[in-house]
């Protein structure tokens, strides 16, 4: 089976070592392409903790972290993959949440409700420039004072490899992976200016949840399935039996 991933670079690569030794054959079609933007702090704010949801946040600024004084802080992630990265980074005081910014933002409030951090926190927001959800927003309706700083930007990647494209035409691809609403947008776009968006929106696109499969129904995918949960072992999952039905 042919599976291909529109994750960017570089953990479009991690997934696609997993499928493989799942058995399948695996095309990389990076829809988005990583930028890092560099943090400026001008008003020397004293935080108490961090929170991230995006692996790509740590790697924008990576570099910066000792300097800027971050790696002592407690550091909210919003799942596993990104408290990973986290600790990579140096961070020892990691908290995971379940997978989506939903979650993440329980874990904070119910942080501060266990008093592991202390009311009306100031919290660093390590973000990307699009935002899908107004986190700060949110967490500042619970007494949090939230500052945000962007530490990265993706940029649409407005082609698909050409053995992307002839395996559409070919009818040679089972099945697409999406992991993000904006990368969906972007990977719809392309194989529009391709030529190959019926092709491509004729076959299984499973998602890692369902804000990201709303743009795929939108844009007339008929077989549109979500993870169970916001993971990439629920969305393997998802994977094998959008497989299952397309063999049976």
């Amino acid at each position: 089976m042919s599976i291909l991933v529109t994750r960017p670079h570089p953990d479009n690569e991690t997934t696609a070592d997993n499928l493989r030794a799942r058995g399948h054959v695996v095309l990389l079609a990076p829809v988005l392409k990583f930028e890092p933007v560099v943090f400026h702090d001008e008003g020397e704010t004293s935080y108490d903790g961090i929170i991230v949801t995006s692996a790509n946040a740590i790697r924008g600024v990576a570099l910066q972290l000792r300097d800027l004084g971050l790696l002592q802080l407690p550091l909210f992630a919003v799942g596993e993959h990104t408290a990973a990265a986290a600790r990579d980074a140096g961070f020892a005081d990691v908290i995971a949440a379940g997978g989506d910014a939903a979650a993440l933002r329980d874990k904070v409030v119910r942080s501060a409700r266990d008093k592991v951090l202390k009311k009306n926190s100031t919290l660093l927001y390590l973000a990307g420039a699009d935002l899908s959800r107004d986190l700060g927003g949110e967490l500042g309706a619970e007494g949090f004072n939230v500052v945000t700083q962007t530490t990265y930007r993706m940029a649409p990647v407005k082609v698909l490899p050409r053995e992307v494209c002839d395996g559409f035409a070919a009818h040679g691809i089972d099945a697409v992976l999406h992991y993000s609403r904006r990368s969906a947008r972007a990977f719809l776009d392309a194989a529009r200016d391709e030529g190959v968006e019926i092709s491509a929106l004729a076959i299984p696109q499973c998602c890692l949840s369902e804000t990201i499969a709303g743009v795929l129904r939108e844009a007339g995918a008929s077989q549109v399935l979500v993870a169970t949960t916001p993971d990439e072992n629920a969305l393997f999952g998802t994977l094998e039996r959008a497989l299952r039905t397309r063999l049976a």
